[in-house]
């Protein structure tokens, strides 16, 4: 039996095991992999050992699981920072629904003085919400706000280079504070404000009775001031409430005087019939951009449409199922279509021709003119194939005749240019007509060469 000399306990069978395997424990500590997959691991090499004996060894060969020290942050300067957290709070009653919801808690903290906005959800705008919340509270904005990595505040999360949402970090330029996110599952890079969502719950939320979210609110506001905010705080030895009056409430942004428009931002992509869809509406984009990715930017007024940070679009902001589209933004060649202007039709078909565009008029004539477009287009169609002289002589005939369709144009320019080709069936002068499946001469002078007749 083996004895360890440091805590001078006998050591068995598993300690020695564990020895032998002593490299590949203290690698797997290094990982961070948890006890249990490390002995998963070491039955797989063969090594059975018990979990308590793997703790004892690991705790004392590697020091696994013992905490290390750190280091108390200053404070810093009087109003420059505010950390704020979510917490779950409790049971509020959502008249909406009719029913009991989970409501969270945001919580702000700065010296010690706290504020909490209930609310049964986080999104993005329920997030800015609490943030103009809590500036009317403290009566000004702090320039650091030192937050979790949420979903509406930070979409990525990373210890160096963190991407915020976008519609957050537009409210954080608006009202001048910068965000700094804690590390993930590093609570104490936002020390202050992690105690404080248990004091809330406990002394605060539990043990009341609330009607709605809203009663909910108020009653965590007029606690914050006038209970927890009075008392004397056991690290500062101050009134929480008495210390932002004194010297901090003056050293905070000037408090937002109107109130923050959430916007809409997105990116979304241009499709093939050059719109976008935003909060339920179409609206156009340059055709240059077709299948293009696009940031767009909502509000009550305006839709703005960037691409690669350049503006290249602005609409009227339309309600659910409305649509904003400008005729310059399709090509040319397919505006006329897709506005049903009838009028550009009947001008270009003009411009080929008077005889086509008074035979395009025709065309177009009645009550539903839009319903006969494609007619013309037809019509010029063949233009571009025969030119528009030819078109303009049989148009002119067929006008004549007082014949409106444009499939017996079509007709009368097939036949022109079969008979100008030598092709309705008789030999043009001086050319020889190829038959599909006529024999060559000298097939039968070979043929009388071998039967020869009398």
């Amino acid at each position: 039996m083996l004895t360890s000399l440091r805590a001078g306990r006998p050591r068995g069978e598993s300690w020695a095991q564990l020895e032998a395997e002593r490299e590949f424990v203290e690698k797997s500590v290094e990982a961070g992999l948890t006890l249990v997959k490390i002995q998963i691991l070491l039955r797989r090499r063969g090594v059975s050992v018990p979990y308590r004996t793997l703790h004892r060894f690991c705790a004392g060969e590697f020091d696994y699981g013992r905490r290390q020290g750190t280091v108390r942050v200053a404070d810093g300067e009087p109003g420059q920072e505010i950390q704020v957290d979510y917490g779950r709070m409790g049971l509020v009653p959502d008249l909406l629904r009719q029913c009991r919801r989970m409501a969270w808690g945001f919580t702000a903290v700065f010296s010690r003085h706290m504020f909490c906005w209930l609310t049964f959800e986080q999104t993005t705008q329920a997030v800015i919400e609490g943030f103009e919340q809590a500036w009317a509270y403290f009566g000004g904005v702090f320039r650091v706000v030192v937050t979790d990595n949420l979903a509406p505040v930070v979409t990525k999360a990373d210890r160096l280079a963190p991407r915020f949402n976008l519609t957050f970090l537009e409210y954080a330029q608006s009202r001048g504070f910068v965000i700094d996110p804690a590390r993930a599952g590093r609570p104490t890079d936002k020390p202050r404000v992690e105690n404080s969502v248990k004091y809330v719950r406990r002394a605060g939320f539990q043990g009341e009775t609330f009607l709605g979210l809203e009663q909910a609110r108020e009653h965590l506001i007029v606690w914050g001031r006038d209970e927890a905010g009075m008392r004397i705080h056991g690290t500062t030895q101050r009134r929480p409430k008495e210390h932002l009056e004194l010297e901090e409430r003056h050293r905070l942004l000037p408090a937002p005087e109107q109130p923050y428009e959430v916007p809409i931002l997105q990116e979304v992509r241009v499709a093939r019939d050059h719109h976008i869809s935003i909060a339920k509406a179409i609206y156009s984009v340059p055709h240059p951009y077709l299948g293009q990715k696009v940031l767009t930017r909502a509000d009550r007024m305006l839709v703005k449409v960037f691409w690669r940070g350049e503006l290249i679009k602005t609409h009227p902001r339309k309600p659910p199922g409305g649509r904003s589209t400008d005729p310059n933004d399709y090509p040319s060649e397919k505006r006329a279509y897709a506005l049903r202007d009838v009028n550009y039709l009947r001008q270009l078909a003009f411009s080929h021709g008077a005889a086509v565009g008074a035979y395009a008029a025709n065309l177009l004539e009645g009550p539903l003119p839009w319903t006969r477009m494609r007619q013309v287009y037809k019509l010029l169609s063949l233009v571009r194939r025969y030119g528009a002289e030819r078109v303009e002589d049989a148009c002119r005939r067929s006008l004549d005749l007082d014949v409106v369709d444009v499939y017996r144009v079509a007709r009368m320019l097939e036949r022109a240019l079969e008979a100008s080709n030598g092709q309705s069936g008789k030999a043009a002068p001086g050319r020889e007509v190829q038959l599909r499946f006529a024999r060559s001469r000298s097939e039968f002078e070979l043929a009388q060469e071998v039967n020869p007749r009398d």
